[in-house]
């Protein structure tokens, strides 16, 4: 059963915090709680509640899964129009007005504003005596080290941020960035790095007892990313630094790949050996994760027994879906195309001659059908049979970004296992931080130091292997980046790591590249602008360079 008394505790216990200047008002006090580790459990789910948002579209998803190659949200007619704010994400033409922004900053900085003020009633229960210290101790460095992750997505997303480390001082004390953003962005780096390294060791070491909560590999992992993108950040590579705490992940022994890629991503995926931290949703407990919505055509609702009708909005880009099922990607010992013919339990799938990689089933493609095996039919626009009329079959093509384009065009996200029947909200956890990953990272710093690594090869290789595809005989920037793509879809690193390669030199897309629907972008679209609601609200921000 799912641990929810993380994300349950926030509704019970506290109202939820919106600014830095709201009064603590629940009726928990020092002197009438914290008495046991179940309290304190329980009192610290509000430090985890905004995390709910990644499971909706919300900004995490927006800026960094739709900024990418990765993903597109077209408009199709009046649905997903909402002003061309769609458009200008997609196309790397976005402005401090764009609510997605504010909506990014808000949540971060509501999950800051949280933390510090459990901090600030677990260090009154210590001081009225209420608590002990050594009670008290492991749970405020969990807040700590789950403040520092908050910063750290804030770092990677707008770069030069205020630091906010008090409660009850906050108030009285408006944060002052530095003004100029390099010399900022260094110290938000340089906080988050502190705030994790000196609360590292007072972590729990038992991911079983802690789950969904910030634990010891939860901190390792977001060490290795902070230092994976030093460079990025602060001007200067830590490559050893990123090493050091993916070693101690794999060492642990607490972590191993899935026998299934989708394993991971099923309705009950609690159980994966390979999820380090995720945010758990419930279809009836804890909703929020509507992914089947966002996706999904209208008629797809005949599909999976909905119970509501879904939007048709977010898709694969083709170039990503084409990543998956290009044979090209899966070279034989001599050149040759390694794969297999479609079988009939391929039907309805579109393939090509090719190894089909089990990423295959990131996306939905091909014609559609009811839970009772008839075509679904596109009711609504025919001024184009092929592409809106019936029968419903969802092409990879798409041909347009704006108000024309096609009704069944993209192919859709199929990563996490859809449940029949479901409402608005699906029981998938939400997966943040994933042993994949840490593998791929470790052969990503190991390449960057020796491009012949050859243990770097046999970690891409072992998660190629999983997948059902051929080995790699060498490694480079372009199918590191690629392999990365493809492993990582939909698991919000796509823009992380297109800014991180743009260094090096190769024909993978990165960042600042066209493709289709968008040119080229400057640099300092790399980070967010400081959303104009910030800014008319706390005079000392500084807006980031460029905007």
């Amino acid at each position: 059963m799912k641990n929810i008394l993380v994300f349950a505790a926030c509704m019970l216990l506290f109202a939820a915090c919106t600014d830095l200047t709201e009064p603590v008002d629940s009726q928990v006090t020092a002197e009438n709680f914290f008495q046991t580790d179940d309290q304190f459990v329980s009192a610290m789910g509000d430090a985890y509640s905004t995390l709910r948002s990644v499971g909706g579209g919300g900004s995490l998803a927006q800026f960094n899964e739709a900024t990418t190659d990765e993903i597109i949200v077209p408009a199709r007619g009046q649905d997903w129009s909402e002003g061309g704010f769609w458009y200008r994400v997609n196309s790397h033409q976005w402005t401090p007005d764009d609510g997605t922004f504010n909506s990014f900053w808000q949540t971060h900085y509501r999950g800051i504003n949280a933390t510090n003020r459990l901090i600030f009633q677990f260090e009154s229960a210590v001081e009225s005596g209420a608590a002990s210290q050594e009670d008290a101790e492991t749970f405020i460095s969990e807040l700590l080290a789950m403040r520092a992750l908050y910063y750290y997505w804030l770092l990677d997303a707008f770069g030069n941020v205020p630091i906010v480390k008090s409660f009850a001082d906050a108030p009285a004390s408006p944060p002052q960035p530095k003004p100029d953003f390099a010399e900022g962005r260094r110290e938000v780096f340089a906080f988050v790095e502190k705030e994790f390294m000196d609360n590292l060791n007072n972590l729990s070491e038992d991911p079983g007892g802690t789950y969904a909560r910030m634990n010891q590999f939860v901190a390792h992992m977001a060490l290795a990313k902070l230092y994976l993108n030093a460079e990025v950040y602060t001007g200067t590579a830590r490559w050893n630094d990123a090493l050091t705490h993916l070693n101690a992940i794999i060492n642990s022994g607490h972590y191993s790949l899935a026998s299934s890629y989708h394993s991971n991503f099923a309705v009950s995926n609690e159980g994966s050996p390979e999820n380090i931290f995720v945010v758990p949703y419930d279809k009836v407990f804890l909703t929020g994760f509507n992914l089947h919505q966002m996706t999904f055509h209208y008629g797809s609702q005949n599909t999976w027994s909905f119970q509501f009708q879904p939007w048709n909005g977010w898709s694969a880009t083709q170039k990503m879906y084409e990543s998956v099922i290009d044979p090209m990607q899966n070279p034989g010992p001599q050149g040759e195309v390694w794969g297999t013919e479609p079988t009939a339990t391929d039907a309805g799938l579109e393939r090509v001659q090719g190894t089909l990689d089990d990423r295959y089933g990131n996306f939905v493609v091909g014609p559609q059908y009811t839970a009772a095996g008839e075509r679904i039919m596109d009711t609504g626009v025919y001024s184009d049979f092929d592409r809106n009329g019936p029968p419903l079959t969802f092409t990879p093509a798409m041909n347009d970004l704006e108000a024309v384009c096609c009704r069944q065009c993209g192919a859709r996200i199929g990563k996490y296992e859809i449940e029949h029947g479901i409402g608005s909200s699906m029981s998938n956890d939400f997966v943040i931080f994933r042993y994949a990953d840490v593998l791929l990272m470790k052969a990503e710093v190991l390449w960057r130091q020796n491009s012949g690594s050859g243990e770097a090869l046999a970690l891409v290789n072992q998660i190629r292997t999983r997948s059902g595809v051929y080995p790699f005989d060498a490694l480079n920037a372009d199918r590191l980046l690629a392999e990365r793509g493809r492993e990582m879809f939909w698991e919000q690193v796509r823009r992380q790591d297109q800014i991180r390669f743009a260094g090096v030199a190769g024909g993978e897309t990165r960042y600042n590249d066209p493709w289709q629907f968008k040119g080229v972008s400057s640099a300092h679209r790399n980070v967010a602008p400081i959303p104009r609601n910030q800014l008319e609200t706390n005079s000392t921000l500084v807006q980031n360079p460029g905007y």
